[in-house]
């Protein structure tokens, strides 16, 4: 029998699992490392389900060059493209639409984010970016579900494709339900982080994009070193992967070395950043989905960059960009700081956060439901647990940006 369990021909494919045999299949498609993360946070659903078999496969994608090295970091059972998309799956998840109507299995499409937060302008295929109609039926197929984190997104699917909506299934949002559950641990991930009683870190959020907050780190990043002083602050900087990916992992180190020298952290794409952004002091972000999950944290919030242009007016990074202060280039940075925390106001922040999720608490309950039963399978007989968020290692033991890395 194929690897694959009970719908795969053995003829399909080389790789077979001769122990387990007859299991249900989940295929998970990772198109970046972003999507990537997403899924393989989900997928705890299923553990300790013999019943059920998941493999994994990596699409082509202009950001998926290090997607195939991840999965295999992690043991993950990859699968090359072109194999996976001759098999049968009893169903497959994914986080992007590139590909997916080559699957031959039920589908469920994820966010691979924070609500839906940018606005693609491009004339040819404008609109809200994961809810217009080549996003939700790529190729003129719909999937066997459409996972939406909020209510309020279903009007906008509605526009675009509204013979999705009877597909559509309000889930919830997996990193808001798991750093709300983080929260009580700050203190715990600070000491991990190696923080010192009353130092403060401030975390650097960007996105990736011309307007992005990293296409301003020429300009950001002295003034961190300069203006904070070192005895009182530390830096960790967030790139989206999508950065590291575009440009390569050794330009970004290349571009951030000397800064790095200097100890500012950078934090590689591989690493989950979800603890390092509850441990911050301050927030200096963008109009990407970090950013906004910040809204989850106490941390006060400055934006660096928020192009209207570029983020969708219904969604909550806009209401961001009208309440969080904007970094100014003139005045000191500390004083910025602290005017930040002074006018920081948590009900405002936890109104903003309350729009990336109407099922807050209930991802995985929610999931697991849609999940079993796109398999065809009872649920396990317990509840699904949204489990805390690791320590993270400490920012002194990750390599230095520029630093010469194994390969």
């Amino acid at each position: 029998m194929s690897a694959l369990g009970s719908q795969a021909d053995p003829s399909a494919t080389g790789r077979e699992w001769r122990t387990l045999l007859g299991r249900k299949t989940v295929l998970t498609v990772a198109h970046t490392i972003t999507y990537a993360k997403r899924l393989v946070d989900i997928l705890s659903l299923v553990d300790d389900d013999f019943r059920v078999q998941v493999a994994f496969t990596a699409p082509p994608h202009v950001f998926g060059d290090e997607v195939p090295r991840f999965l295999h970091r992690l043991g993950c059972a990859v699968l090359p493209w072109e194999e996976a998309v001759r098999m049968p799956f009893d169903v497959a998840v994914a986080a992007g639409p590139k590909g997916v109507e080559r699957l031959r299995a039920p589908l469920i499409t994820l966010p691979h984010g924070a609500a839906y937060l940018k606005v693609v302008t491009a004339p040819a295929e404008p609109g809200v970016a994961g809810l217009r109609r080549q996003d939700v039926a790529p190729g003129g197929r719909l999937p066997a579900a459409i996972v939406l984190p909020h209510h309020a997104d279903l009007p906008e699917l509605a526009r675009n494709c509204p013979e999705a909506v009877p597909l559509a299934r309000v889930v919830g949002d997996p990193v808001y339900d798991r750093m709300s559950v983080s929260l009580p641990l700050r203190g715990r991930y600070r000491e991990a982080l190696g923080l010192r009683d009353g130092e403060k870190l401030v975390v650097v959020s960007s996105t990736w994009g011309a307007r992005s907050a990293f296409a301003r780190f020429e300009a950001l990043l002295p003034r961190l070193l300069s203006e904070l002083p070192g005895d009182e602050y530390r830096c960790v900087v967030l790139a989206h992967p999508n950065v590291w990916s575009g440009h390569g992992a050794w330009q970004v180190r290349s571009w951030l070395r000397h800064c790095a020298r200097l100890g500012i952290c950078l934090l590689p794409p591989e690493e989950d950043w979800r603890s390092v952004l509850i441990a911050a002091d301050w927030i200096i972000g963008d109009h990407g989905s970090v950013t906004l999950y910040g809204t989850l944290t106490p941390a006060p919030i400055l934006l660096a960059s928020s192009p209207a242009q570029d983020i969708n007016p219904a969604s909550p990074a806009a209401a961001l960009a009208l309440t969080a202060p904007a970094l100014s280039p003139v005045h000191p940075l500390v004083d910025q700081l602290r005017y930040a925390a002074a006018e920081y106001r948590r009900e405002e922040y936890a109104a903003i956060s309350a729009r990336i999720t109407s099922q807050p608490g209930c991802f995985h309950r929610n999931m697991r439901r849609l999940l079993y039963r796109t398999l065809g399978l009872g649920q396990p007989a317990h509840a699904p647990v949204t489990a805390p968020l690791p320590v993270p290692p400490p920012l002194a033991s990750r390599p230095a940006a520029g630093q010469e890395v194994a390969v």
